[in-house]
């Protein structure tokens, strides 16, 4: 299953620098002026799993295949973007399709590098781009009641959903996302969140994009970053672009040492996957033969059908049962063979639910 991270901020915070080194490929242009980004750049890029290179290890397989991740570096967004200032209502369609936001936030001083609100505030740079999610999403809704407003006369279930659209226009009103809102557990408002994908109901990170000091100990800046993002229950990831973007062309042992020196212990690409990967819920299982070893990213809770499904849907259509090996056992018995031997290999049912690692061969039928 496809996991995207769409990169969203002010000008010149350091998103396409960011991405750059994120995706270890400069082809987003990070210039020192608004709107330098006008097409959201992409790039698909394979999940770090020191797992599946320790599987590769024992079997030799023809091939490695890890699961992967869609960065998308969103153009700056301005006041006024959901009224189409700064070409904002292209950006915000963008944003509808991603499943986590990554909001880079400028901690950072330097006078050579122009802040499109002329000073660093953090939590002004915050009000700014979730004010306007916010009125992206009160646009979208508007056009959705005048469509329930014509059909609830003679629909009750259109009636119905009318009246939590309505309790939803006011809760965005006063400029509180939908996230918050007291019925997003209602069968009625997970229709229109289907449809209608709300931009303040998506998951927030927030990226601290801070200097090298800033990366051993919090400036100012983070610690009012953090304490916002303590208050709305979300995260804040620290990395500096800058660095980052050092890493882009060093081997992986170079880039190891160079983090080292500096104190830290993970690029902010591994940071950043594992979080996402935490607030989604995902897992990953693996299937490992001598034509392929594959990670595998689902759903943490997935019955082995509909795990199965992501490698092709006849698997869960035609399923019969699982293989499945622990990863630790399968790496302390150094194969599938050992393991069998030593009575780690189980099979399991339709009502197995998939562990975080699990190695897996599945049987079905079609």
């Amino acid at each position: 299953m496809a996991l995207s991270v769409g990169l969203v901020g002010l000008p010149n915070v350091g998103k396409s620098t960011t991405f750059n080194a994120l995706t270890k490929a400069s082809n987003a242009e990070a210039q020192n002026y608004p709107f330098c980004t006008i097409e959201p750049n992409k790039a698909i890029v394979p999940v770090p799993d020191i797992r599946l290179q320790a599987l590769a290890n024992i079997v030799k397989p023809n091939k490695i295949q890890a699961s992967t991740i869609e960065f998308v570096d969103i153009a700056g967004l301005v006041k006024g973007a959901s009224k189409g200032e700064g070409l904002g209502n292209q950006f915000l369609a963008t944003i509808r399709e991603v499943e986590i936001i990554l909001h880079i936030v400028r901690c950072f001083d330097d006078e050579n590098i122009i802040h499109v609100e002329g000073s660093i505030d953090p939590l002004r740079d915050i009000e700014i781009i979730e004010g306007e999610l916010i009125l992206a999403d009160v646009e979208q809704l508007d056009k959705k009641i005048e469509r329930l407003q014509k059909k609830a006369k003679l629909d009750k279930k259109a009636a119905a959903q009318l009246v939590i659209a309505n309790e939803l226009k006011d809760h965005l009103d006063e400029l509180n996302p939908v996230s918050t809102f007291a019925s997003k557990d209602s069968e009625d408002f997970k229709e229109f969140d289907s449809e209608l994908r709300f931009l303040s109901n998506k998951t927030i990170i927030y990226g601290a994009n801070v200097d090298e000091e800033a990366l051993l100990e919090d400036n100012e800046y983070v610690k009012i970053l953090k304490k916002y993002a303590e208050s709305k229950n979300a995260t804040v990831l620290k990395l500096c672009a800058k660095v980052e973007e050092e890493l882009i062309d060093l081997e992986d042992e170079e880039a190891k040492e160079f983090l080292t020196e500096l104190g830290v212990q993970s690029s902010g690409l591994d940071v950043i996957i594992k979080q996402a990967f935490n607030q989604l819920g995902l897992i990953n299982y693996f299937t490992a033969g001598v034509t392929e070893v594959s990670s595998w990213t689902i759903q943490k809770g997935w019955l082995a059908p509909k795990s199965a499904s992501v490698i092709h849907n006849d698997f869960e259509k035609g399923f019969i049962r699982a293989e499945v090996i622990a990863y630790d056992d399968y790496i302390e018995a150094n194969g599938e063979a050992k393991a069998k031997e030593n009575g780690k290999l189980r099979l399991e049912g339709k009502d197995y639910e998939v562990k975080d690692g699990d190695v897996m061969h599945f049987r079905f039928n079609v």
